[in-house]
This record gives structure tokens, sequence and C-alpha cells, in this order.
């Protein structure tokens, strides 16, 4: 059965943290004959989101009709500033994280993770510039200012941006395995495709 993975959009979300991703997951299973995801966006609101610089996009759902969520991908950007003040918005994630399979943020999408208590007590990373942030938000959480991204089982954090890239094929090779994981690398060439090519 396909997992569904759900993708929270909002106003000044950074373009790579959600965008990359998507990317992974859909090319994921997409080169297997669409068999792995199903993969969707998600907001607070069934309206256009402005993220960084501009790029307008349109949810597939909002909160009052998404579906249910395996893989809960919380992005970053200024916006998440906004989102940690915003009560509705907190709940509705917080419920989606109790019931996924996997949560991940990526970038200062941990912010809204700390917010909510799911990083107390775990060694997390973010982007270099919200450490500070983070910590303040979540003082019992241990940061790891060097680490590309952290797994404790079902709930993960990357650093910033295009760390989000590199989470996403650790969450493939976790679900399905290297050469499903490799499979989407070549196609998208992305690392050290070529050495995996010629492999």
């Amino acid at each position: 059965m396909k997992k569904n993975v759900g993708i929270y959009l909002f106003n000044e979300v950074e373009v790579l943290d959600f965008a990359g991703p998507f990317e992974v997951f859909s090319v994921s299973s997409e080169l297997q004959n669409h068999t792995l995801f199903n993969v969707f966006t998600f907001a607070e609101k069934p309206e256009i989101v402005k993220a960084v610089n501009g790029l307008q996009v349109m949810p597939d759902y909002d909160f009052s009709n998404c579906p249910h969520i395996d893989i809960l991908c919380i992005p970053g950007g200024n916006g998440t500033n906004a989102e940690i003040l915003k009560a509705t918005v907190l709940e509705n994630i917080d419920q989606k994280a109790k019931t996924a399979d996997i949560t991940f943020s990526v970038c200062s999408g941990a912010r809204i993770l700390a917010k909510l208590g799911l990083l107390d007590g775990i060694k997390i990373t973010t982007h270099h510039e919200v450490v500070d942030s983070v910590a303040s938000i979540a003082p019992k959480t241990i940061i790891d200012k060097e680490a590309r991204f952290t797994d404790h089982g079902n709930i993960l954090t990357s650093g910033g941006i295009s760390a989000g890239i590199d989470l996403s094929f650790h969450i493939v090779e976790k679900l399905y395995g290297k050469k499903v994981t490799d499979t989407t690398r070549v196609y998208m060439e992305y690392g050290n495709w070529r050495e995996l090519n010629d492999g």
C-alpha cells in the first residue's frame, strides 16, 4: 500500500525545503511504477501560499480535508516564526504527528516541532542560522550543529534547505532499501550518481 507523504505549506516557506522532498518521494515512487508514495501538499486554509521570494503554490488540501498522513514533512523558512504563534496550526500539526509513522523537519521547520515538544531530550539539527532560536524554544533539545540530518525513529530532522533532500533519500532507503534509493539518485543525477550508475 502506498504511503501518504504530506508536506505542510505556509506563507514564507523556503522553496527547496518542500520542493526537494517532494521531488525525492515523487520520483522514487514514479520509478517503481508509482507504487511507493502518494505525495501531496496541505496548508491551513484552501488558498494560495506565497513562498520565500514570491513563488506561489496552491496546496492540494487544507486542514479541513487533508487525508491521513504516514510521512509528515515540516519545511522551514521565515514563515515558521509566524506559524509557531498559531494555536490552530500547532494543534493540527501535533495531531498529524501523533498519527504519522514518520515526522521530519527541514531547516527551520524544527521550530514547529520544537514548539510542540517533539524534540525534547533528543539530538536534532537545523539551519545554522536558527540554532539559537530553536534552543530558546526547546531548551531540552540537544542540537548537533554538524549533522546533515538526525534520525530518532519516528522523529527526524535535517539541516538547512538542501539537507532536506539528503534526509528524504535516507527515509526512502530506510523504508525500501538502497537499490530503490540509488535508482532515484541516478535519475535525479544527485550526489555520486555516476559512481552508482557505473556500478
